[in-house]
């Protein structure tokens, strides 16, 4: 009996527990609404609620916005020809440099003393072709001699004044004479193949030289300075990145799926972020080649100059995907509390405040994604005036 009663009793206290807690839930949440739901009944439109507007339904564009990147049109890696040391670099990140100026200076010490060995060979050079023209004059004026003796001792052999011994020494002078000039002039066509060596190796030892000295390649500014005095230069490494033009050019990764709107020639909208501006721009670039990672294609497109636009800021490109219709509403008919947004509806009754969820911004209008259904009209001084309701 005991024990049937403390059952009970346990039962009633359950159920008590069971009732406060659906008692408070009721309290808490009676006073709320959601989105479109009708906060309190009808109250009269007064005498000065005279500014309305009708809710509207637009077919609106629907925007991807591709993430990119501000680029200059034109840039130059400033990169050494010789291996040596850097000496001096006389820029600084953002100094504008004009064509032909004097960018870094790099240690031509070595340069100067190759320089010095090919003219050195070049003078050996040129002194051995003048050896080698006088030796072949000479040899000349053997040739001469002995072909001259050799046809005289046959004319006399012919007359039988001469005998055949001093005909074939004759003969044999004569051919020893033009076998010595024919190797002298061979011997100076080599000297002067080695003069062309050595003017040649003059003229790349002067060009090496002159490598030293980096210069601007043409009119910019400096985007970045990536050597420092006492660094090792060498070909392929970068000392200077420099932008060569003052146009810019958004790089942008579109998605696959979305490739086929950035087409080249394609006018598209593309907005940068920290200035708060949108421009014009056209895509002139679609590489090829997806990325496997991401998926996403690299486009370039031209725009504009912008005022205070600079290389490496953040740009979004902003491509047309598909269109729906939106309900839109004057953004002065929007009040906010906390959190919460809510327009007054104007109705046969009077007026209504309504709760909405507003989405994107159209210029001075701004889209409701829930509380409205399109055919309501809004009183828009109230909304101003009354904003507590």
């Amino acid at each position: 009996m005991v024990k049937n009663k403390r059952v009970v009793f346990i039962t009633l206290i359950g159920l008590l527990v069971i009732a406060a807690a659906a008692g408070g839930f009721w309290l808490y949440t009676s006073g709320k609404i959601g989105p479109g739901s009708v906060s309190g009944p009808d109250e009269p439109v007064q005498a000065g609620d005279v500014v309305t507007a009708s809710v509207s339904v637009k077919n609106t564009t629907r925007w991807y916005d591709a993430v990119g990147t501000l680029e200059p049109r034109t840039r130059a890696r400033i990169e050494p020809r010789v291996s040596a040391r850097v000496e001096e670099v006389r820029v600084n990140d953002g100094e504008k440099v004009s064509k032909g100026q004097l960018l870094a200076m790099l240690d031509d010490r070595e340069m100067q003393a190759e320089l010095s060995r090919a003219r050195q060979s070049l003078k050996n050079a040129v002194s051995k072709k003048q050896q080698a023209e006088q030796a072949v004059d000479a040899s000349k004026a053997a040739f001469e001699e002995a072909r001259s003796a050799y046809e005289r001792t046959e004319k006399l052999y012919k007359g039988e004044a001469a005998t055949q011994e001093q005909l074939e020494k004759a003969r044999s002078r004569f051919l020893q004479a033009k076998a010595g000039l024919k190797s002298d002039r061979n011997g100076l066509q080599g000297a002067k193949a080695g003069v062309g060596m050595a003017e040649e190796a003059v003229v790349k030892s002067e060009i090496a030289l002159g490598y030293t000295e980096i210069k601007s390649p043409a009119d910019g500014r400096v985007l970045r300075r990536m050597a420092d005095p006492g660094d090792m230069a060498s070909p392929g490494k970068p000392l200077l990145l420099l932008r060569t033009d003052k146009e810019l050019i958004i790089e942008a990764h579109v998605p696959e799926t979305l490739v086929s709107r950035v087409q080249p020639g394609k006018s598209l909208k593309a907005r940068i972020t920290t200035l708060d501006k949108t421009v014009d721009a056209r895509v002139e670039e679609l590489i090829p080649y997806a990325d496997p990672q991401t998926r996403t294609f690299l486009v370039n497109a031209s725009m504009p100059e912008v005022k205070g636009a600079y290389p490496g800021m953040y740009a979004k490109l902003m491509i047309p995907y598909d269109k729906v219709p939106v309900i839109l509403v004057p953004v002065e008919a929007i009040r906010r509390v906390g959190q919460l947004e809510l327009v007054t509806v104007r109705t046969e009754d009077g007026r209504k405040n309504r709760y909405i969820k507003t989405g994107s911004r159209y210029d001075q209008k701004v889209e409701v994604l829930a509380g409205l259904d399109g055919e309501e009209t809004l009183l828009i001084e109230e909304s101003k005036n009354d904003g507590h309701r």
